[in-house]
Parts: structure tokens; C-alpha cells; sequence
């Protein structure tokens, strides 16, 4: 990331690709810095004002959101409006309100300083997951409260509606409530100084297709309004001030993508199916009840990973088994009959507002998180499960465990999933007597024994995200050795391998629902192995499902045969990006 100058005048900025596409005109510049407050002591006779005042502003600031979605709801219709749903419920959240007041009242802070410090200590909690998506959301709840600071300090908030005839924004950051009010015949395309892939802001941009580049760092020290300017939401590149070479390249650039585009909207209807016959389901990875339809939407049939991790977050008491159950239910009715995957609790109890003591960790990572949080609390998995099995009744729903690491503590949690189906049929509740277990694989114990785990579940699914840390000692938010994160190092390869093949011998279903399911580029790498389902974000899927259409399946496992050879990181890419180019040049020239 930083500024590369070409010419005199043309700058070049680098960051993330948020949302592909190509856009060029004119920046309008949008007023959307932090606003700057000091933390103060007050006098006791102020306490009861500053709370009356931090009260009123969170009132105001939902308020707003109402309002917003009143006025959107129609144009954009309910698959979008959960966003903002997320931040009102934020708005409500007790660790947040409660958290403030009581800064105020025993800390005897302002308003302002008291929100701003209770936003960092939250923060705190989400810095330490090790979910990407989950730690991300981190980003709504400093949204969320940058919204009530400004009505705490009466600083208004430029609208997007505001803004006549066309223009690409270049703002500090967006949030979601901006993100969903933007006008495709107005807003070309955003970028922005923060930001990452997996923030609700990138996720609206992708699905109202708008183009986007975030994380550039300082872009918006360096663009005025009204000057020219490219961004290239694939590569995260904005080019501001282009010289007459640069406009013309970009130009044919962005009618290729547009022709490329509406290939891939004509593939929604259409099975993922090899030309030689061989089918491979996309799903979709969801947070919320509300994504369910978005899936299908995009070309996908069902949802391969059900994140549960937000019925917890942000709460002071832990969510009731009835609160579970209607989240599941209505995931699993609006999928029907599409399957629906749930994985269990995948964080610890410190991470998540979970009252109680719980030790702090000197590495979380390695420490107790997910099955094993959940196998020594039990009546907190119990909970759970009893929610999960309550809601099979569409006869669609597997239950996946996380972090499994062997054998004895997937015949633990199998163990407490017969004690909940025992008192489940004892209450003479209805459920799928059937149901599919599965485990996770992300650890490389696991993938070792992948053929002793075979036989105890019904199906993978492999999480790539931690399998690929865990196996070259990687910490990817580390900026000294993020680099050296490579899906197709030959070691993480041949534990893909090892997995497919005690599937295969098992004669299992093979999942992945790590992020290396979305890339494009490995869609054929993955098909050769004989991943025969692949859960992903959800604008990933018509990108994934036009390769997997376009390779035939010996082609691809001829890929993995030509992949495994390779010694290096840097050779088996060589060799996936020359296959890709050669057959595909006009999908590979967007990647």
C-alpha cells in the first residue's frame, strides 16, 4: 500500500479491492474523519446531565437509522436493510449504553470520553478473535459510535443524498447507512482511507455492485473534489489525475469487466457443472438470518457455514436456548430445501461479553476457544445444541464442530449432542433423529488423522483460514511475515491432499468454507482435488461458479497433479496463474 508516481501529475494509490469493478469521473470529497473529542472530568452535579445527554444522542442516532430504512426499504428491499438492523441493535447493546453510563457516572467522565473509552475497551474484545469476518465487526461498532458522537457534539453528518449528478466519493471511511443510500445512476464508485474486504460497508458495495477500493491510507490527503479519478475495485487501485495512456488502457478495461459482468449475471440460473459432467455446490457463508436470500441471489444453493458467534456477541447475559432456536429456524426454513450447515461456538468466553471469569490469555489462538470453551462449559453448548436440534425439523440442517484437534474431543462433543437428543425425545420434542455431524478441519492434527475422523463423521469441511496459519506459523494481521501467507505453499497443499483423499476413501461429503473456497483461482485446484462443495462469501459465488464451468474435472485433477510436483509457494502459483491464463484469458485478466 503507499503512492507510486508514473508522471508528473498522475498518482497512484494501492489498497484492497472492497467490490470489482472499474469507474472513472469526477471525486467528490465527503466529510467522514473522526470526530475528535477530549475525555474530561465533570463535576458530580453534571453526572446526571452528561448521562441524560449520551441517553439522548443514542436515541437520536437510532432514530436516524429508522428513519433510513423507512426510506429505503422500498428501493432496495429487505436483503439489504439487515445491515442497518446490525448497527440499531447496536444501539441497544448494554455493553455499549451501560458501559458508557457507568464511565460516566463512577468515572465521572463526559459523554464523549466515556463513549470513547467504552468503543476501545469492546474493541479490544474483537481485536482478539481470530475469525476475520468476526473481527471485523469490530468496524460497526466504532461506526456505530462515531454516529452518536456526532450528535453528542452537534456535528452534522454530510448525506450522500446530498450530492447531484455523478460522482465517485472519496471519503476517510463509509459506513453502511451511506453505503446503502448510494444511487447507481450517481455514485459511481467510493474509496476510502480504512476500511477492509470483510466490513459491511465492502459486503452492500459488492452486492449493489458499486466499485470500491478501501484501506488506501491517505487518499483522501491527496484527491480534491472535481479532480479526475480511476478506481479499479479488483485490484484496489485508485488512479487519481491519469495521463491520456493510463485513461485509455482503463477505459478498455472497464468495457471488458461490464461484458465480463453480465456473463457472470447470466449464470445465476445455471447449475455449477464441469463441461464433462461434474457438479460441485457453491454456498454461501452467513452471519445473519437475513443473508439467507442474498445466496440465492447470487447463483447459490445453501448456506456451508452458519456463523452462530454473533447471538453472543456484545451481550451481558448469554443467549437462551429460545433465542438460539428462532435464529436457526428461520435460517434453516429460508434455505429449504437447500442444506444449512451450523457451526458451533467458535470463540472464547472472554472474547465475547460472556459473563463469568475467565482467565486472560497470553495467545488465544492456541488456547480455549471453540470445542474446547464449549467442552468446559457445557450447559453453554448444551444451549446451544438444544436451539440447533429444535430447529431440524426442515430435515436440512448438519451441525459442524470447530476445532477439532482429535479424536477424544469429537466423542466428547458427540457425547453431549446424544445427551441433548436423550432429553430432547424425553420432552417429546420434534427433531431430525438424522441429523449430519461434521467436524472442521483447520487444525494439522486433524488433517493428519483426517482418516481416523472420517470414520466418526459425516462429512469435512475445511476451514482454510486457520489451517494454513496453524501450518506455516503465520499470523496474517503480523505485517512482518503476512506475506508469507500462501494458500498453495506445498505443505498446505499436500495436508488439502491428505484430507481429500481419507474423504474420498470414507466415501464423505468434502467441504471448504475457508476464503481460499472464494478465489477464482483456485476453484480448479479445489475441483481436482474433489472438493465437491464450497462455501464462500457471498458475491464470490458467480465468479467461482464460472470457472468451475469452464474447466473440465480431468483438466483440473491433471492441475493438482502438475501443482504437487512444484518445491516452492511461487512455482505452484506460476503453474495455477499459467493454467488460468490459457484457458481462461478474459477471467484471468480480471483476478
Amino acid at each position: 500500500m503507499g503512492t507510486e508516481n508514473t508522471q508528473l501529475q498522475e498518482k497512484r494509490f494501492r489498497g484492497i479491492g472492497a467490490s470489482p469493478g472499474i469507474v472513472i469521473g469526477r471525486a467528490y470529497l465527503l466529510d467522514r474523519k473522526k470526530v475528535v473529542v477530549a475525555t474530561q472530568r465533570i463535576e458530580e452535579v453534571s453526572v446526571k446531565e452528561e448521562v441524560a445527554r449520551f441517553r439522548k444522542s443514542v436515541d437520536v442516532s437510532k432514530e436516524q437509522l429508522e428513519v433510513l430504512k423507512k426510506r429505503i426499504g422500498k428501493g432496495l428491499g429487505k436483503s439489504h436493510i439487515y445491515i442497518l438492523d446490525t448497527h440499531i441493535m447496536l444501539l441497544e447493546d448494554k455493553l455499549m449504553v451501560d458501559g458508557t453510563v457507568k464511565r460516566i457516572k463512577e468515572g465521572r467522565l463526559n459523554a464523549a470520553g466515556a463513549l470513547k473509552e467504552t468503543i476501545a475497551a469492546i474493541g479490544q474484545k474483537f481485536d482478539l478473535i481470530e475469525d476475520e469476518y468476526l473481527r471485523e465487526r469490530k468496524h460497526d461498532v466504532e461506526q456505530v459510535g462515531e454516529r452518536i458522537l456526532r450528535n453528542l457534539v452537534g456535528h452534522r453528518q454530510e448525506s450522500l443524498a446530498d450530492i447531484k449528478g455523478e460522482a465517485v466519493i472519496i471519503a476517510h471511511d463509509l459506513a453502511p447507512s451511506d453505503t446503502i443510500q448510494m444511487r447507481k445512476d450517481r455514485i459511481l464508485g467510493f474509496a476510502t482511507d480504512v476500511g477492509s474486504k470483510t466490513s459491511h460497508t465492502a459486503i452492500l458495495a459488492r452486492s449493489l455492485g458499486i466499485p470500491a477500493a478501501v484501506g488506501l491510507e491517505r487518499i483522501t490527503e491527496e484527491v480534491k473534489t472535481g479532480d479526475v479519478v480511476i478506481v479499479d475495485g479488483i485490484h484496489g487501485v485508485v488512479v487519481v489525475d491519469p495521463d491520456e495512456e493510463t485513461f485509455l488502457d482503463y477505459l478498455k478495461k472497464q468495457r471488458r469487466y461490464k461484458y465480463f459482468e453480465q456473463e457472470l449475471e447470466n449464470l445465476k440460473s445455471l447449475p455449477a457443472e464441469t463441461p464433462d459432467g461434474y457438479v460441485v455446490s457453491l454456498q454461501g457463508n452467513i452471519e445473519l438470518p437475513e443473508e439467507v436470500a442474498s445466496v440465492a441471489d447470487h447463483g447459490g444453493t445453501g448456506i456451508g457455514l452458519y456463523r452462530t458467534e454473533f447471538l453472543f456477541m456484545n451481550k451481558t447475559t448469554l443467549p437462551t436456548e429460545e433465542e438460539h432456536y428462532a435464529a436457526y429456524l428461520r435460517v434453516a426454513r429460508a434455505a429449504a430445501p437447500h442444506e444449512v450447515v451450523i457451526r458451533t461456538l467458535d470463540v472464547g468466553g472472554d472474547k465475547i461479553g460472556i459473563p463469568g471469569e475467565f482467565e486472560k490469555e497470553a495467545n488465544p489462538a492456541l488456547g480455549l476457544r471453540a470445542i474446547r470453551f464449549c467442552l468446559q462449559n457445557r450447559d453453554i453448548f448444551k444451549t446451544q445444541l438444544r436451539g440447533i436440534m429444535r430447529a431440524t425439523i426442515f430435515n436440512n440442517v448438519k451441525i459442524m464442530f470447530p476445532m477439532i484437534s482429535g479424536l477424544p474431543e469429537l466423542h466428547e462433543a458427540k457425547k453431549v449432542l446424544n445427551e441433548v437428543r436423550g432429553e430432547l425425545a424425553a420432552e417429546g420434542a420434534a427433531f431430525d433423529a438424522h441429523i449430519k455431524i461434521g467436524v472442521m478441519i483447520e487444525i494439522p492434527s486433524a488433517a493428519m488423522i483426517a482418516d481416523l475422523l472420517a470414520r466418526e463423521v459425516d462429512f469435512f469441511s475445511v476451514g482454510t483460514n486457520d489451517l494454513i496459519q496453524y501450518t506455516l506459523a503465520i499470523d496474517r494481521q503480523n505485517e512482518h511475515v503476512a506475506y508469507m501467507y500462501e494458500p498453495l505453499d506445498p505443505a498446505v497443499l499436500r495436508l488439502l491432499q491428505r484430507i481429500a483423499d481419507a474423504a474420498r476413501e470414507a466415501n464423505i461429503p468434502l467441504s471448504m468454507c475457508g476464503e481460499m473456497a472464494g478465489e477464482p483461482l483456485y476453484a480448479a485446484i479445489l475441483l481436482g482435488m474433489g472438493f465437491g462443495n464450497l462455501s464462500m462469501n457471498i458475491p464470490s459465488i458467480p465468479w467461482v461458479k464460472k470457472v468451475i464451468r469452464s474447466v473440465r474435472r480431468q483438466d483440473a485433477v491433471e492441475l493438482v497433479s502438475l501443482v504437487m510436483q512444484q518445491p516452492t509457494a511461487v512455482r505452484a502459483r506460476q503453474t495455477v496463474e499459467t493454467f488460468m491464463q490459457e484457458r481462461f484469458p478474459e477471467l484471468a485478466a480480471e483476478l
